[in-house]
Parts: structure tokens; sequence; C-alpha cells
């Protein structure tokens, strides 16, 4: 939301000031957050008594300043004093700014990118402005982050007098960027060292910061794009430039949170002493105490193979103490889930997590044929037919094809995402036969099921929606599974988790090593965004499957290919 006007008159400038002038031994990080706060105060002040800042002695010395604040003080008049201190120091530190160079990709990408860049300025040529007025028009994401950032551009501009000497990032209340955005408001002539194609909007903008690093010396010019190739030619060109990296969660995929820890061979002996044991609702629960009890996380899973082995998940985390919790065996056929029984050590981890009614947020990564949606659905079957606990299942996935679009789909919205629920239909066939399991196949009373009767009865349990129709809805005790989640921006995914409603779980399926979206990576994807914020909420859990169970030939050629 816009600022408030600034005040005319010099007592309300008074009002709004700093009561304290900074002093000489102030840090770097403290002039930057006092010149974003102050900088528009300082603004006013110097236009309502323009000839006190002329005047001789108004700036205290370093020394004077450092030691006797109170002494210098009374000669000055206080808000013009605090006002132009700040704003010198800004002014100064302006020529070691760097000067980001926007490509037209970056803005689309991220319409909050213009407020990513802390101290540093940005300009945008002309060029990326025709380029953002070409991609406004229509539904997608993209278009949707072309009105965002025409919008801001628009609010930020609207109070600045004069665009060529720049124009203040925090005008909007966008307190983390502290420099200024630049327009080009003239033509740039320059000659590239390379004959490029005339008329191609990256040329034009190449040129553009060509012609800035020479103005500007000493100060560096870089350009930002999300276009390898962009970039690639710029370097070619004797020019910098950079990925925008900001939207990245993590630099390197292998240090995501992977939802479970292997206890040391002296575990025992370092944590062994004073344990605490006792039982609630069915399941064993200790407290136990030593040095690696800090580095656990909330319903992270942890397990030991030595002589006494443990298998459980931590419930609280208290300094050097911790609270674990055994965990029920899914792997025995007495307690199997729709049919279904763990078959490695991560799946049962992963089913006692998509049984857990208190956990209202799964995610689940893992390779090609890992059970990633066949847990997920049984588990869903499960608590919808037998226990009731949720009244439906919702499935969703981003509907970005891996090769050509086959075109336009006819029939109604579930119609139209059945070519892309391949997987669900596979699930449920096993799901329904069994996969050599008779529990399945003759159900829980011995009897054989009728095939159409069961699998009508568990279609009419299961939704099929998209997500372009997701916005303003809200679910109420449903069973939402995410599928390909890999796929989906932050953006998309906050808009998705953000429907839940009371007594609704959401599950997030995907693998991270195969993203088809453009423009998103192993670090950028929305998937490892929620996996590294959901990390440690008490009512959320997550869990990365190792190993693949779907047929020696599928696990070889995983490795193999």
């Amino acid at each position: 939301m816009p600022l408030p006007k600034l005040p005319t008159s010099m007592g309300a400038t008074v009002a709004i000031m700093n009561p304290e002038p900074p002093t000489a031994t102030t840090t770097k990080a403290t002039v930057s957050r006092t010149a974003s706060k102050t900088a528009a105060p300082a603004k006013a002040a110097r236009q309502a008594d323009a000839p006190a800042l002329k005047a001789p002695g108004i700036q205290p010395s370093a020394k004077t300043a450092a030691k006797e604040p109170e002494e210098v003080a009374p000669t000055v008049p206080a808000p013009v004093a605090q006002a132009r201190t700040p704003a010198k120091k800004r002014r100064l530190a302006a020529s070691k700014r760097k000067l980001f160079v926007l490509d037209t990709n970056v803005l689309l990408h991220d319409s909050n990118s213009l407020f990513k860049f802390e101290e540093h300025d940005i300009f945008l040529p002309m060029m990326v402005l025709e380029e953002l007025d070409h991609q406004k028009k229509g539904m997608s994401e993209v278009a949707r982050n072309a009105r965002q950032v025409s919008r801001s551009l628009d609010g930020l501009v609207s109070g600045a007098q004069n665009l060529e000497a720049g124009v203040e990032l925090d005008a909007l209340g966008n307190a983390e960027a502290l420099g200024q955005l630049h327009f080009q408001t003239t033509a740039l002539e320059t000659r590239l060292p390379i004959e490029l194609p005339l008329g191609k909007a990256d040329n034009a903008i190449l040129g553009v910061v060509h012609a800035l690093h020479q103005i500007h010396g000493k100060r560096e010019v870089i350009l930002v794009s999300k276009d390898i190739n962009m970039r690639l030619k710029a370097r070619s060109l004797g020019l910098e430039a950079e990925d925008y990296l900001n939207d990245h969660v993590l630099d390197d995929s292998d240090l995501l949170y992977d939802g479970v820890m292997p206890l040391p061979e002296n575990f025992w002996l370092k944590h062994g002493k004073d344990v605490e044991s006792w039982q609630q609702g069915g399941t064993t629960y200790y407290r136990i105490r030593g040095p690696l009890c800090s580095e656990f996380i909330v319903n992270e899973f942890v397990y030991f193979d030595g002589d006494l082995p443990l298998q459980a998940q931590v419930k609280e985390v208290s300094g050097k103490s911790a609270v674990l919790a055994t965990l029920r065996d899914y792997s025995h056929g007495k307690n199997n889930v729709w049919g279904i029984t763990a078959r490695n050590r991560e799946q049962n981890f992963a089913l006692n997590l998509l049984m857990n009614p208190d956990c209202d947020f799964v995610s689940l990564l893992g390779q090609a044929g890992t059970g990633k949606t066949l847990l997920a659905l049984a588990s869903a079957l499960t608590q919808t037919l037998e226990t009731k606990r949720y009244n439906e299942i919702i499935i969703t996935r981003a509907t970005v094809p891996v090769g050509d679009d086959i075109g336009f789909l006819p029939g109604t919205e579930e119609e139209k995402m059945l070519p892309w629920m391949g997987a669900l239909e596979d699930n449920l066939e096993v799901l329904h036969l069994g996969s050599g399991n008779s529990e399945l196949s003759t159900g829980s009373g011995g009897q054989d099921w009728p095939k159409n009767s069961t699998m009508e009865l568990i279609r009419s349990r299961i939704k099929v929606k998209s997500l372009n129709f997701m916005r303003g809805r809200t679910f109420l005790n449903k069973f939402l599974i995410i599928d390909e989640a890999q796929n989906l921006t932050p953006k998309q995914m906050k808009t998705l988790v953000t429907r839940a409603g009371p007594g609704t779980k959401i599950v997030c399926l995907g693998n991270i090593a195969q993203i088809d979206t453009p423009y998103l990576t192993e670090g950028s994807s929305g998937l490892t965004y929620v996996v590294d914020r959901f990390k440690g909420w008490p009512h959320a859990g997550h869990i990365t499957l190792q190993r693949g169970e779907r047929s020696r030939l599928a696990d070889y050629a995983s490795e193999a290919l």
C-alpha cells in the first residue's frame, strides 16, 4: 500500500524524525536501514528549510558527533541535522552500489523481483517496458506477473518529480529495498564490439547494458537474466551477466531436508542415561538427553540399526533433551493400508505421516517407482471410505507436457484432466487388483467384490481438478493430493496450500530431478520451497523415498540410463 503523504510543516517533520542522530561509529548496515527510513522525511526537511542546509557548520565532525552528541545537537535545527546525515551517507554510498539491468523474463518470473536487490540500484531499458506491455494480456501466470509489475511501477513513479534522478524503491513500503529505480529516458548511443541484428529485443537490451558500462565507468553494471543464451551473449561482449537467484530456496539440492536422520553407533552410550518412558494412546514415548538432541527437528524420523534397534519420530525438542515416539509398523500385514504394506524403511515412515490425523501437510519426494502416488492414494482411500475421516479425495497436478502439446482436449474439466491422470488409473488398478495381494482382490471379508461396482464406489469419492480453478476455493474435510508438484512455482504452491480449510490434509508428491516447467530449477521449485518452509512445523512432515519398488527393470533403468 502507498505510504502516507509527507508532512508539510516543520513541526510535523520533527514529530516523525528519529530523536537521536546517528553517530560516526554507526555500522554500514545501520546506515542503510536508517537511510531507507529517513530518506523521505529528509527530502521534506530540505524543501522546508533549504537555507539552513547551506549554513556553515551544520554537519558536526565525526569526532565531535561521536563524543559529544548532546553539545552539538543544539547548534543545528534538530530535524535538519537528523535528516541530512543519513541522506548524505546514502549519496556517498551510491557510487559503491551495483547497477542491475533487469531482463524482461526476470520480471515475468518473479513480479516482486524489483524489491529483491537490497541496497543496489535497478535500471529498466525501454525495450523491457515494451515487452511487458506485450505480455500483459491473458490469464496465464506470466500475464498476471506482467500486470503486477506494471502496477508496482505505476505506484513507484506516481509521486516522483524527476525520473532522471531515480525513484526510491522503498516508496511502496518495501523497507528491504534501499536502492533506486532508473528508467531509460534518453537514447543511449553505443557501438557493440560485434555487429548484432537490429530490431531484436535481446540485442537492444545488450546495447543498453554496453552503453551504461561506458557511462558509469568504474561502477559495476550487471545484466540479470533467466535466459542462458542472453547471458552467454553478454559475456561474449565483455559484459557482466548473472542469473536471478533470489527465488532459490537452496543453492544445492543435496542440502534439501530429507526428513530422516540416522543415529551414530555411540548413540546409546551418550544418550542412554536417565531415559524416561511412558505410554499414551497406544504409543510409547521416550525422553532422552544428550548433545545430539539439539540437532533434531520436530516430526523428523530417527533410526538406529545397532544392538538396540530404534525407529522413532521426534515429537518435541527442548535444548539438549528430546521426546521420541515409537512408530506403527506398516510393513506387517495386519497393519496394511488398503491392502498395501511398506516395503522399506522410508515407506513405513511415509505411511506413519499419511495416516496421522494430526499431520495436516505431508510432502513426499523420490524418483520414479518409489511408491509416492500409491502410498498417498492408499492412505486416502482408507481414511475416506473406511474410517470416514475425510469425505472426498481431490487430485490435481500441473499440466506441463513432457513433449509437444497434443492440442485441444474436449469435454468437461474432469474429462480434460483425465489424460494427465494416467498415474491415478495405474495406481487404482494396483489397489483394486492387489498386485499379487489376495487381500485386495477378495476384500477384508473374504468375498469377491464385483470389479465394476467397486471401481464406481472408489471413483465417486475421487475428484480430479485443474489448478486453473483453485483460486478462491476452500476445501473442508478433503484429502488433497498434489501430484507432480515439482512443476509448480512457489506462488502457485502457496495458492494451493492456502485453500485448505478445517479437517483438510494436503499431500505434495514429486521428483525435483524431473522438472518440465521453463525457468524452474531444483532450487527454485515450489516443492523445494514448501519442504524447506514447513520443516519443523509440528503439523507437517516430509520424507524422501530412496528405494524404487516398481520392478527390477525400472530400478535398473533408473540407475543405468
